[in-house]
C-alpha cells in the first residue's frame, strides 16, 4: 500500500455523504484514527461511534477550527497535529468543549486563517507561521536565517520555558493569538520540472540567480535576497503551475509541504538548504481562551502539549516513511513515486549560505526588523536569545530525542 492510498478506497462523494449524516468533524476525526487503509463501511461505523460520543451531551463551548488546506488525508503526510489536538481536547474535557474542524480551505486559507481568527470568524487556526506573518508580523521572530541548526533545536525551543517571553507572550499581547504547538521543519528550495534533467544540486552557487516563489514572511525575503534567490510572491494556488511550466525555478518551502500539497509531481529536486523555519503551527484566539473556565484552559494547554509530543514523533517518522525525505529513499514514498530527488547539501555549502545571509555574519540587512521585533518583545534581543537556546542541544541531535517539556511551567 502506497502512502497516498489510505483514503483512496473512499470517494469524495462517499466522504461528503457520511459528513452530511454525522458531520464533517466527526467523519474526519474517525478517519484520522485509522492506522491503515479503511473501507467505507468501517469509516461509517467509526464516524457513527465518534458522532454519538461527541454529542452524548450538550457542549459548553463550541469552537471553530479553521485548518486552512488540511484534511484527514494530508494530515497523514505532514503531521501537523490538528486533528489529534481536537480529538484529545474533546475527550479531555468530556465534551464540554466541542471542535468544529473546517479544513480544505472551506473557511480560511494559509494567508487568511490568522486574520479570520483575529476577527472572531474562527476560534482556532492551523497554517504556517510564515504565511500567517502577514496578519501577525511578530511571527517573523522565528524566521531569522540559520537561527536554528536543525529540527531538534526547533522543537527544543518550542518546549523551552523562555519561549513564553520570546515568542508566545509578545504574540498574544500584540496580535491576540495564543501559540499552542507546531510542526518543525527547515525550508529549502524545491526546484520545478525544468531541473528534472539537471544534475542533483551539490553546490550553493548552482542556485544563484534562480527565480523562486516566496511565502508571506518578510524576513524570509531578506535571506533569499542575500542568497541571490530572487524571491517573487506567487499565490500558493499558482505555484504548482509555475513549477510545472518553468515560469519559476523553484519555491521556498519544506519537504512535507511539497508532499501534502500534491506538489511532488511538479518538483524534481528538494534542495535541503535549511535556511529558515518551516513551522505549521496552531494558534487560538486569546479572547476565546481567556473566556474559558480555568479547568478548560488547563485542558487546552495539556492537549496542546500532547499534540506537540505527537507531532515531534509522528512527523519525523513521516518524513522518511511517507514523504521520502532521505537518501536513499524508502520505496513507495511520495518522493520516490514522483522521482523527487533530495539534495542534501554538504556542510561547507550550508556554512557558505549561513555566512552569506545570517544576522550573525550579515547584521546590516536585518537591523530594521530586528529592532522592531525586539521592541515588540519588550526590549530583549530576540535573535540572540533564540540563537543561544537553539544551541543548547547538539546540532546533530535527532529531533525525536528532544525531551518534551510543558513550556508554560517554569
Amino acid at each position: 500500500m502506497t502512502v497516498s492510498d489510505k483514503l483512496s478506497r473512499i470517494s469524495r462523494r462517499d466522504l461528503f455523504r457520511l459528513a452530511s449524516q454525522y458531520g464533517m468533524s466527526s467523519t474526519l476525526m474517525a478517519a484520522a484514527s485509522f492506522g491503515g487503509a479503511m473501507s467505507l463501511a468501517s469509516l461509517a461505523k467509526a464516524a457513527e461511534s465518534t458522532y454519538e460520543r461527541r454529542f452524548s451531551k450538550p457542549a459548553k463551548h463550541n469552537l471553530k477550527f479553521g485548518a486552512s488546506g488540511f484534511n484527514a488525508r494530508n494530515l497523514l503526510i505532514e503531521r501537523a497535529g490538528a486533528l489529534e489536538f481536537a480529538r484529545d481536547l474533546e475527550s479531555r474535557t468530556d465534551g464540554e468543549i466541542r471542535i468544529e474542524f473546517i479544513g480544505d480551505n472551506q473557511i480560511c486559507g494559509q494567508l487568511s486563517c490568522v486574520k479570520k481568527t483575529q476577527q472572531g470568524i474562527v476560534d482556532i487556526y492551523a497554517a504556517s507561521t510564515q504565511n500567517s506573518a502577514g496578519g501577525a508580523p511578530y511571527l517573523n521572530v522565528l524566521d531569522y536565517a540559520f537561527m536554528f541548526p536543525g529540527r531538534a533545536s526547533q522543537y527544543y525551543f518550542l518546549y523551552h520555558p523562555d519561549s513564553m517571553k520570546i515568542l508566545r507572550d509578545p504574540l498574544e499581547k500584540r496580535h491576540g493569538l495564543k501559540f499552542l504547538f507546531s510542526h518543525c521543519e527547515l525550508r529549502g528550495i524545491q526546484l520545478g520540472l525544468k531541473w528534472e534533467d539537471q544534475p542533483t544540486v551539490t553546490k550553493l552557487e548552482t542556485l544563484f540567480g534562480t527565480k523562486n516563489r516566496v511565502t508571506g514572511t518578510q524576513l524570509g525575503r531578506i535571506a533569499m535576497q542575500l542568497l541571490n534567490l530572487n524571491p517573487v510572491p506567487v499565490a500558493w494556488e499558482e505555484t504548482l503551475d509555475g513549477l510545472k511550466q518553468g515560469l519559476i525555478d523553484g519555491a521556498e518551502t519544506w519537504a512535507s509541504a511539497v508532499a501534502y500539497a500534491n506538489m511532488s509531481p511538479v518538483v524534481s529536486q528538494c534542495v535541503d538548504l535549511k535556511f529558515f523555519c518551516g513551522t505549521e503551527h496552531t494558534s487560538m484566539s486569546s479572547k476565546v481562551f481567556d473566556a474559558l473556565e480555568p479547568h478548560l484552559q488547563d485542558a487546552v494547554m495539556e492537549s496542546s502539549y500532547l499534540a506537540q509530543v505527537h507531532v515531534q514523533a509522528a512527523n519525523e517518522a513521516a518524513l522518511v516513511k511517507t514523504v521520502g525525505f532521505s537518501d536513499p529513499q524508502m520505496p513507495n514514498t511520495l518522493f520516490a513515486e514522483n522521482n523527487v530527488r533530495v539534495a542534501f547539501l554538504p556542510d561547507d555549502q550550508v556554512k557558505m549560505a549561513e555566512e552569506m545571509c545570517s544576522p550573525e555574519f550579515q547584521p546590516g540587512p536585518w537591523e530594521q526588523w530586528r529592532e522592531r521585533l525586539n521592541g515588540w518583545a519588550g526590549g530583549i534581543d530576540t535573535y540572540q536569545e533564540i540563537h543561544k537556546i537553539a544551541r543548547e542541544v547538539p546540532a546533530d541531535m535527532l529531533p525525536e530525542n528532544v525531551e518534551p517539556r510543558r513550556w508554560w511551567k517554569s
